[in-house]
């Protein structure tokens, strides 16, 4: 698809201008805070950031999920992606970018040099957005929720990124990272999310006794994912299929507990939890990724879920 004519008429070329510099700054968790914004750089996200805006404008979501902004495109990127393309193409036609509450994204197509001093990327891959972080409220995201992933003290970026992915493809309702957990809209954490945070709610932040009180109202049983536990994930799958009793019902709604990568769950963490699962190891591995082990346990929490749904 060619280049929308009204991006073609302006293109951005200065790399010290200061919208460049305005947002090369959102790299900065103080200026994140102060504008509400962050950067979702990349092909992927930037394609589930337009179509999240489109789906928003034509009413066809009401999830509460990050809101576009602006979007900064070179032209290599629109020529490598016609999807992409078609996508801007129809945000920025007449109407089409008209969202509730009077907002209109902002496009620009850009040159290399601008769009390498915009990314927080060691290499850019030719599209930026800018994306305002949605206004949440925990017992709202969580209300009727069937599936959710909390990280409790989860740091590094790309495990958060891998969790919630997981999530996301899982069909969970939510993911919740609690006070000490890495910044989601860091951009490393947000480009390992791959487009799956404009997908589903994320809550950052939450302290962890607002988090229990929200569960706790919800109805939802709370399940620790535990290395050491003495429950293991394959017994309650093996129960969930046959109909035999167990001390907890996969198929039931169900918040998972994943913790820190260097100490896990904390004592309080584990013990607020209804069980402590452990995902069985059955080679010499010492133990598993959080990412990895929060990947089985939702999967195993979705098919249980599912095969309950349909049975």
């Amino acid at each position: 698809m060619s280049i929308p004519e009204r991006l073609a008429e302006s293109v951005l070329s200065n790399p010290r201008a200061d919208r460049v510099r305005t947002v090369a700054g959102l790299a900065r968790r103080s200026a994140r805070s102060k504008h509400g914004l962050f950067l979702a750089e990349g092909p992927q996200n930037v394609r589930e950031a337009l179509a999240a805006h489109l789906d928003r404008s034509t009413g066809t979501t009401a999830i509460d999920v990050p809101e576009l902004d602006a979007l900064y495109v070179t032209g290599d990127c629109l020529q490598h992606h016609p999807d992409i393309a078609e996508l801007v193409s129809r945000a920025v036609s007449d109407g089409a970018s008209d969202v509730p509450g009077g907002q209109r994204v902002f496009v620009r197509l850009v040159t290399d040099e601008v769009l390498r001093a915009m990314s927080d990327a060691q290499s850019p891959q030719g599209a930026i957005a800018v994306c305002r972080v949605a206004a949440q409220v925990l017992p709202d995201v969580l209300g009727g929720a069937r599936l959710t992933a909390v990280l409790c003290r989860v740091q590094d970026p790309g495990n958060a990124g891998t969790i919630i992915r997981a999530a996301d493809a899982a069909g969970a309702d939510a993911v919740v990272l609690t006070t000490g957990s890495v910044d989601l809209f860091n951009p490393k954490t947000v480009r390992s999310t791959a487009g799956s945070l404009f997908h589903l709610p994320v809550v950052s932040g939450v302290e962890f006794g607002d988090l229990l009180e929200v569960v706790g109202v919800s109805g939802a049983q709370l399940l620790a994912a535990d290395g050491y536990a003495p429950l293991d994930l394959d017994t309650l799958q093996d129960a969930s299929v046959s109909g035999a009793a167990a001390p907890c019902d996969l198929s039931a709604p169900t918040a998972w507990l994943f913790g820190n990568e260097a100490q896990g769950l904390s004592e309080q963490e584990k013990a607020a939890a209804a069980h402590r699962v452990a995902v069985p190891l059955y080679g010499r591995a010492e133990s598993l990724n959080v990412g990895t082990a929060a990947t089985l346990c939702l999967y195993a929490s979705a098919r249980a879920q599912r095969r309950g749904a349909s049975s």
